[in-house]
């Protein structure tokens, strides 16, 4: 599996940035893929209008491929609006499942996981990190709706 878990995949995964947890944050997710066992937790801090992302801890107990994912995510988060996580979503799995080109813009690092579209039991240790950070804001967003 040289493609796989070629030489940017592995520096990926071993220089994770904003591990930890926020004190403060507006709302958490954690997701597990069952095949592997892996998890990520996602912790976000979101603008006053709950669209856009000021501050992301993660904290990933996966695979390579999961931690190189949650890397490239952790990396460029903080900034992005909720759409822009969900293209990047899609057109991760579409990349993975239907042979789709990479993701463009502030998540394009996600080009290095292509190989992962030939192992289908990886593709959901490879999703996790961005699924954590969706479902992290939709709770925050719950979260306010309840305080106000």
């Amino acid at each position: 599996m040289p493609d796989l878990y070629h030489n940017r995949v592995l520096e990926l995964a071993a220089d994770i940035p904003n591990v930890g947890m926020l004190a403060d944050a507006d709302g958490s997710a954690t997701k597990l893929a069952r095949i592997c066992g892996s998890t990520v937790r996602v912790d976000v801090k979101l603008s006053d209008d709950g669209n856009t992302i000021e501050a992301i801890a993660v904290d990933p107990k996966a695979c390579a491929l999961g931690q190189a994912a949650t890397a490239i995510l952790a990396e460029h988060a903080a900034g992005a609006t909720y759409d822009e996580l969900v293209e990047a979503r899609d057109a991760m799995r579409a990349m993975l499942k239907d042979g789709g080109e990479p993701p463009r813009g502030r998540f394009w690092e996600l080009r290095h996981l292509e190989g992962v579209r030939d192992y289908p039991p990886r593709h959901a240790s490879t999703m996790l990190p961005f699924e954590a950070i969706l479902e992290a804001i939709e709770t925050a967003r719950t979260n306010r709706a309840a305080a106000a």
